[in-house]
Parts: structure tokens; sequence; C-alpha cells
């Protein structure tokens, strides 16, 4: 009994959080803003990539920021010194996921209506965030070198519901038993459609192609 109260009260906390979602895509659909999602391990370079992408693109697009994290805002803190001036924090106290009420909250915080890009920033997670939707256009994963080149085989949902794959952190290739070629395959499949992105946010290899990628996806969401 217990287990089917549990099941339960889950179904009907996602059916809210999909009602939420859907009316926060609804509203960034009118507004014509690219909205990415993006999902990691712990560690795995998402705030580094923000960090380049801010500084590099910011001065080109407008781009607004959604950062979650368990308990501090530091990361947010790194984005405003990286030239983020839209950028909103949101501070989970120990949940291990962004969920679409918290992001309706933050978005009533911010003036996005001219924005090209909002990225959302979720917690570092591979499990519980593939179940939220956040009203995101797509998921962005990242994985880096420094982890196990068998990860989407360990959490196949996060990876199947993605759309772009980034593998950061190639400057470490082969300080460790990282095969990216084994990476790629495994990614594949698990989720044949996903665009690769290889980058370091250190040395910046790769990261031209994502600003170019970027760009293009959100001439094509304005353009829609």
């Amino acid at each position: 009994m217990a287990k089917i109260t549990k099941l339960i009260i889950q179904k009907k906390v996602l059916s809210k959080n999909d009602e939420i979602a859907a009316n926060i895509r609804e509203r960034l659909a009118k507004q014509k803003i690219l909205a990415l999602n993006l999902v990691s391990s712990p560690g795995s370079g998402k705030t580094s990539l923000l960090e380049k992408t801010l500084a590099e693109m910011g001065r080109d697009m407008r781009l607004a920021v959604i950062v979650g994290d368990v308990q501090t805002e530091n990361d947010a803190a790194r984005l405003r010194k990286a030239g983020g001036k839209r950028v909103e924090a949101i501070t989970t106290d120990g949940a291990c996921h962004l969920d679409a009420a918290m992001v309706e909250k933050a978005l009533a915080k911010m003036n996005i209506a001219d924005a090209d890009v909002l990225f959302i920033e979720n917690v570092g997670n591979l499990v519980c965030p593939s179940s939220y939707d956040l009203g995101e256009d797509m998921k962005v994963v990242l994985m880096s070198t420094a982890e196990g080149d068998d990860k989407p085989l360990k959490y196949p949902a996060m990876f199947r519901r993605s759309s772009v794959l980034v593998i950061n952190k190639t400057d470490l290739l082969g300080q460790s038993d990282f095969d990216i070629e084994h990476a790629e395959k495994n990614a594949r499949n698990i989720n044949p459609d996903l665009r690769i992105f290889r980058m370091s946010c250190r040395t910046g290899e790769g990261l031209p192609e994502w600003y170019a990628w970027l760009k293009e996806t959100s001439g094509s969401k304005k353009n829609s």
C-alpha cells in the first residue's frame, strides 16, 4: 500500500510540474526565446561553459541565466563576474533538482522579454533532473573526460531525453582511461540523434563550434 501511495503522489507532483512547464514553454515560445536546460554530474563544467559563453557571446546576444544550486549562490556570482547581466539564482536547500515552479518564480524576478537565449543551469545530478520538465526547448547534457566513458549507459534516461551532448575537458585526454570514441558510441547507442560537441573550456577547443550552433539555433527560433 505504501508503494502505491508513493507512486500516486509522485504522479501528481509530476503532473503539476508538467502543467507549469507547459505554461513556461508557451510564454518563451511567444517571446521567441531559446531555452536550454544544462544538466550534468557535479564538476563536469556547466558553470565554466556558461562563463565562457557569457564572456564571448554576451556582446552579440542577449543572454539570461537561471542558476540552480543546493546551498550557495557561488555559481551565480561567477556568472555575473563573467559578464552576465541577467542572472538569477535558485537555492534548492538540499533538493537534488530544479522543478518548473522554481523556474517560474525565478522568471518572475527577471526581465527577459527581449532575450535571445535562456540558460537554466540545473543542480549537478543525472538522475532526478531527467524526470522534470522545466519548459525548455532542449536539454544539454555535459560529461567530462574526468568521468567514466560508460556514463551514458549508467544514466540512460538523461541521455535519451537530451538533444545535445557536450564532452568537456578534452585537454585532460590521456590522463585517465577515458575513451572519447567509446563515450560517444555509448551515447549514440542510447540516443542516435544527439548532437555532440567535444570541447575544453580551459583551452578553448570546440568552443567556436558551440558558439556557432548557439547563434544558429537561437536565430532559427527567432525566425520561426
